[in-house]
């Protein structure tokens, strides 16, 4: 690596996202890992990260389709409250308008437990399902989105503010990782396009029904 010229990139300090010490009720695993939905609108996961700028912590909350890792729904925020998870949701909720009966995935932090998320997924047509305790592997899709973000933009970048954090992480979701990104889940496929062809082969498959 020296004779070449790399540098590795290394994490950044490590700041908690979880608050399960809490007395609000948690639903059971009902995803149980089922990471490979057979259609659209099955299956969400969603969690939280955080991004370190010289103004401070920002957080970002973000809802990912497990049937193309698109990611829907976002929002980002400097704390960590209620609305950062629901405002996630309703942008993904205002894209697809998902039938009633999708399981929506979670760890059991207190924003995704609490009442005003709860209400906002029983409004949606939504059934809530959430990791065990300390199992990040079950919430896997969205942590490895995470990793990829950290490693592919964050890490090796300073931001002088906020608002060119927020700037950058739009453009890493919305430009790069959603519609350019290939993925190896996906068949070296970009989220977006992975799900244009699948909807292109059920019209074939209608067509000739």
């Amino acid at each position: 690596m020296r004779e070449n010229g790399i540098r590795a990139r290394h994490k950044r300090r490590y700041k908690a996202t979880i608050d399960s010490k809490h007395t609000v009720p948690v639903a059971a695993n009902l995803l149980d890992r089922n990471f490979a939905p057979a259609a659209p609108n099955q299956a969400w996961s969603a969690d939280i990260t955080y991004v370190w700028t010289d103004e401070g912590w920002l957080y970002l909350a973000v809802v990912l389709d497990l049937f193309n890792r698109e990611i829907l729904g976002w929002s980002i925020k400097p704390r960590m409250r209620t609305d950062i998870v629901t405002d996630a949701l309703t942008m993904a909720w205002f894209r697809r308008r998902p039938a009633p009966g999708l399981i929506h995935h979670s760890d059991r932090g207190s924003q995704y437990a609490s009442e005003m998320f709860q209400s906002k997924l029983t409004e949606y047509g939504m059934t809530g399902s959430m990791s065990r305790t300390g199992n990040c592997w079950d919430n896997a899709p969205t942590e490895s989105f995470f990793n990829s973000l950290k490693n592919e933009r964050v890490h090796g970048t300073r931001y002088a503010t906020r608002e060119r954090a927020v700037a950058d992480l739009f453009d890493y979701i919305e430009v790069f990782y959603n519609r350019s990104r290939r993925h190896s889940t996906l068949g070296y496929h970009s989220p977006v396009q992975f799900l244009q062809d699948w909807i292109t082969t059920q019209h074939e498959r209608e067509l000739a029904a």
